[in-house]
């Protein structure tokens, strides 16, 4: 299996980080990432988007369905009680939100990217499974709203 850097995986904890301060309005606490073993499923929903271009692979912004709606109220500044496709679609633009500005450091890093649309995935037992041979990370974060992780999964190309 390859190995990612830490050079490669700070743009997401950095991303992330500075989203979820200047969107949602909590500071989201690190805790240690690892590399994951298996395709168990981490949470109830995640939005996944595709990278391409000097690195390929995907990120995943995964958390459950009540940190989900939590983070999604604070998003659009009103309370949201369930899964609807608004809620739905709120993830997929925080995911290409923090997609997006990983794609930024990575710019200026010389370290050209494309990212794809973001998908969100809805399901308690969901799996997310990457191509062979490319490694996945997973990022876990802390915050008032609940826990939530970015899953990511880069190579060079």
């Amino acid at each position: 299996m390859s190995t990612i850097s830490a050079d490669w995986i700070n743009p997401f904890i950095l991303a992330t980080t500075e989203i979820f301060k200047d969107i949602v309005g909590v500071e989201p606490k690190l805790s240690k990432p690892y590399v994951k073993q298996t395709n168990e499923p981490l949470f109830d929903i995640s939005g996944i988007i595709g990278i391409t271009g000097e690195a390929i692979g995907s990120i995943a912004f995964s958390l459950p369905k009540q940190t989900a709606l939590k983070v999604v109220s604070r998003f659009i500044g009103e309370e949201v009680l369930g899964l609807s496709s608004d809620t739905r679609d709120a993830i997929g633009e925080l995911t290409n939100i923090i997609a997006g500005r990983v794609k930024k450091i990575f710019y200026e890093k010389k370290i050209h990217i494309k990212i794809s649309i973001p998908n969100v995935i809805v399901g308690k037992e969901h799996t997310i499974s990457s191509a062979k041979g490319i490694p996945t990370i997973v990022i876990p974060f802390e915050t008032e709203l609940g826990n939530f992780a970015i899953q990511a999964s880069l190579k060079k190309a």
